[in-house]
């Protein structure tokens, strides 16, 4: 009956896996950094509002995930000749929250946890960044590609998103869209680096980002 249950527990975490790697969304190929768009000088440009916008991330292990928000503290979009071709985004990594733990203590040992050096190092990589390299339209969507700086570590990446101008508004909000964590050496508890880990104890690859900025015209 035990060794039963064991295979049905292991048979379980399993296809938990299969599933949250099925379900991941807009999984983005990490690949070499790229020249960033430069600001043409006629280019109309939008101020990021710091309380207002945000990225969005999503963590995930067999059976769960935790979620939460890190404030983007500075940042600009420009436009030339109506539509964006140039932007950049800084990230406050000291910002982490997380939104989905309810009880105080645990909610603070893994915000404490994501910020160490088994993830993000806070410490001595206190911002993160993207800059736009280039936008596109692709079956009907806006394709942005751009350089995400996280640990020091830039690589290209690309997603769908809105972009939405109104008078001296602009929001800007990707889709939610996937990276691999260990392409910018996140390594903690990895499948791929932590071979004799049980299925139950690895930690997910695959983080979800939504990036949600609010600008103004500068």
């Amino acid at each position: 009956m035990k060794n039963q249950i064991l295979k049905f527990t292991t048979i379980l975490f399993i296809g938990l896996s299969v599933i949250a790697c099925k379900d991941a969304k807009n999984k983005t190929e990490a690949t070499e950094a790229e020249e960033v768009t430069k600001v043409e000088e006629k280019a109309v440009t939008y101020t990021a509002d710091a309380d207002s916008s945000t990225l969005a991330w999503k963590g995930f292990k067999p059976g769960e995930f935790h979620n939460g928000t890190i404030q983007i503290s500075e940042g600009y979009l420009a436009f030339d000749d109506g539509k964006l071709n140039a932007g950049n985004f800084v990230i406050d990594m000291k910002t982490i929250k997380n939104l989905d733990i309810e009880n105080t203590e645990y909610n603070g040992k893994l915000v404490g946890h994501l910020a160490s050096p088994d993830f993000f190092d806070v410490e001595n990589h206190p911002s993160s960044a993207f800059s736009i390299t280039g936008v596109e339209e692709k079956e009907g969507k806006t394709i942005v590609k751009g350089n995400l700086t996280i640990k020091n570590i830039k690589k290209n990446i690309e997603f769908p998103a809105i972009i939405s101008v109104d008078g001296n508004n602009v929001t800007f909000k990707s889709e939610p869209f996937t990276i691999d964590r260990t392409d910018w050496d996140i390594k903690f508890k990895s499948g791929k680096f932590f071979t004799d880990l049980a299925k139950d104890k690895m930690i997910g690859d695959n983080i979800e980002f939504q990036i949600d900025v609010k600008a103004t015209k500068s």
